[in-house]
């Protein structure tokens, strides 16, 4: 079935071609009423086509500030910015989902220069339903959960900014899955858990911290 944006494009496509044709109909009566001897008439102005003033679209370029994926380790994604000077940072992602599927946070991480106590940071983002006094809680495979707080809301989602030492950063290499839990603030009661899947970190890591000198 046609949908009702397309009729406007449609009904003007018959009328377009009924103008052409009665515009040269009457080109050729008027050749044939002529007499032979007669100067030929002045060729008629050509007509604009058909299609002019559509867009025909163009390639996306990827421009400076574009976002990529750069590769894939098993769950996780090594995602950069385009930058002028093709030193794109880079960072380590995966998209978190629960039982059914269903998208519940995101979690984005990456290498940290010397000098402080973390040597690698993490984006985390949750729903805007999520009941923020009760914090984010992170286990690496069943031991015990810190807790960090939410540092701001935006139209994606509530956001927490952490950071891991290096101790913990082997024991992402080393573990199989990590445990985020937040509460949802309509159901104070409840927890909800999502795994943090660690299959190809250590790859995946290793290659962001060389894109992030």
């Amino acid at each position: 079935m046609t949908h009702s944006f397309f009729l406007p494009a449609l009904k003007s496509l018959p009328l377009s071609a009924a103008l052409a044709l009665a515009l040269a109909s009457g080109a050729l009566a008027q050749e044939a009423a002529a007499p032979a001897d007669a100067a030929p008439a002045a060729p008629a102005q050509t007509e604009a086509p058909p299609d002019a003033g559509l867009s025909m679209g163009q390639e996306a370029d990827g421009g400076i500030g574009s976002n990529y994926t750069q590769a894939t380790f098993d769950a996780w994604e090594q995602r950069c910015v385009r930058t002028e000077d093709g030193a794109d940072p880079c960072q380590l992602y995966q998209l978190l989902k629960d039982a059914q599927g269903t998208a519940v946070a995101e979690f984005a991480m990456f290498n940290l220069p010397p000098g402080g106590q973390a040597v690698a940071g993490a984006t985390v983002i949750v729903p805007l339903e999520t009941l923020l006094t009760e914090n984010l809680q992170l286990a690496i495979d069943g031991g015990k959960a810190k807790i960090y707080p939410f540092n701001f809301c935006s139209q994606i989602g509530c956001i927490a900014r952490i950071g891991f030492t290096a101790a913990e950063v082997d024991q992402f290499k080393k573990g199989a899955k990590a445990s985020l839990t937040i509460v949802p603030a309509v159901a104070p009661d409840q927890k909800v858990v999502v795994d943090l899947s660690l299959k190809g970190f250590t790859a995946g890591f290793t290659a962001v911290s060389a894109t992030n000198p």
